[in-house]
């Protein structure tokens, strides 16, 4: 059962599907190997989400390893451009049933887990929601068993004797630290923090400004946090006693959460943390699930919104940039919760990286030519820029066109008139 990962990755076949952790949770000891042993094989497809570690993106592997990902980051990105890996799209929510109703069946699932317990059980760690599902339907399980591995609690458990090998590791997860924010991203936190009552469940998705909302909530009392990832933010609202849970409506006094994202600190504080809870991704990010929630508030980041509310997040024109991952699923959950409100934030501007450094507007009349829509004009309420919050919902054509000028950068603001009448004789 025990063996090296060298010995480990031997097991693999060409055309094999293999499922591994991403995020902070990747098992770098494995993937390292894979890369070695890659040669041997052809064919082989890697099942991933947010890869934080690059191994995996080095061009010698074409032809032997192609990543399949399930959302695009910073190090999968140029080889989802280049051809050279594949993108399935796909809600974070229903990503476990590709695996269950056996549209992606799996040879071999990697898990990266803490050491067993004294009745054998393992936990999933700091990734546990995204991995339940593959290690249930896998026909091989191979896992990094990692003394470092924060043992977190939930329904985020596997017992050893399911493992057919075990990696024995020592090295600290990935950390995720988020960059201060500058003035016009705390610009519009700040904004977005006005609509958290006191009592709200939050969720807050990837993103420096859904991050930095937490920043502006130390003067709330009993928030909830029910997310499909948090970060060190949290940590300092816990201590302050902002964050209790005590009036949630489902899993009250809890933490609840798939994934965490952060730095060692965010992990020392969910290691072995009756507070916290992780459970699997099909039940944290059910639409159905979010919407029990009483004030539910939905924090998400997006590229871009046309003036009718279509939301873009996922996508730069036809140029694929990461994926929806949870982001509908809690935009949707918040739009039926009791006194729920789900929020896109936006910078108002984009600065392009060419010679003339062009500022563009981020709210324009139509979405780029190729860009995918991440939230239909059907379930937008709120668009949150560093000018000031726009509600849409149940608001006709016009109203919302006025609402979204009102929140573009001044520099753009009569154009967009302009265009608006044009196309719609306003």
């Amino acid at each position: 059962m025990f063996c090296s990962a060298d010995e480990a990755v031997k097991l693999i076949r060409s055309h094999n599907r293999i499922f591994i952790p991403g995020n902070c949770a990747a098992p770098k000891e494995f993937i390292d190997a894979l890369v070695r042993y890659a040669p041997q094989v052809e064919g082989v497809e890697v099942i991933q989400l947010l890869s934080l570690y690059d191994a995996l993106a080095k061009p010698e592997l074409e032809g032997h390893v192609k990543v399949n990902a399930l959302f695009i980051g910073p190090v999968v990105r140029p080889m989802v451009d280049d051809g050279k890996a594949d993108f399935t799209p796909c809600l974070l929510s229903e990503v476990p049933m590709l695996f269950r109703r056996g549209i992606l069946p799996l040879d071999i699932a990697v898990v990266h887990v803490s050491p067993p317990d004294q009745h054998g059980w393992c936990s999933l760690g700091i990734e546990a929601g995204l991995n339940k599902a593959p290690a249930d339907c896998a026909k091989m399980i191979i896992a990094e068993m990692n003394e470092q591995m924060p043992r977190v609690l939930g329904d985020c458990f596997i017992h050893v004797n399911q493992l057919d090998r075990i990696i024995r590791v020592s090295y600290p997860p990935i950390e995720y630290p988020y960059k201060e924010p500058n003035d016009i991203e705390n610009r519009i936190a700040l904004n977005a923090a006005s609509h958290v009552e006191d009592g709200a469940t939050i969720q807050t998705g990837i993103g420096p400004v859904p991050n930095a909302v937490l920043s502006f909530l130390h003067d709330r009392t009993h928030l909830g946090i029910y997310t499909e990832l948090f970060s060190d933010g949290v940590i300092d609202l816990v201590n302050r006693g902002v964050i209790t849970g005590f009036r949630k409506s489902i899993h009250r006094g809890k933490i609840t959460t798939g994934l965490v994202l952060g730095t060692k600190e965010l992990y020392k504080f969910v290691n072995d943390n009756p507070l916290v809870e992780f459970w699997p991704t099909e039940i944290i990010n059910d639409p159905f699930n979010v919407a029990q929630n009483k004030k539910m508030v939905a924090i998400n980041s997006a590229l871009q919104v046309d003036l009718t509310g279509q939301v873009c997040a996922d996508s730069i024109g036809s140029r694929l940039h990461s994926g929806v991952g949870g982001q509908w699923d809690f935009i949707y959950g918040a739009s039926r919760s009791e006194g729920g409100k789900p929020i896109i934030v936006l910078p108002s501007t984009v600065t392009l990286k060419n010679k003339d450094k062009t500022v563009k507007s981020r709210i324009v009349p139509q979405l780029e030519p190729g860009a995918g829509v991440t939230i239909s004009r059907y379930h937008i309420h709120y668009v949150v820029t560093e000018y000031g919050v726009a509600y849409l919902y149940g608001q006709t054509l016009k109203t919302r066109a006025r609402e979204l000028i009102s929140i573009a950068h001044p520099k753009f603001r009569e154009d967009l008139l302009k265009q608006v009448y044009e196309m719609w004789r306003y």
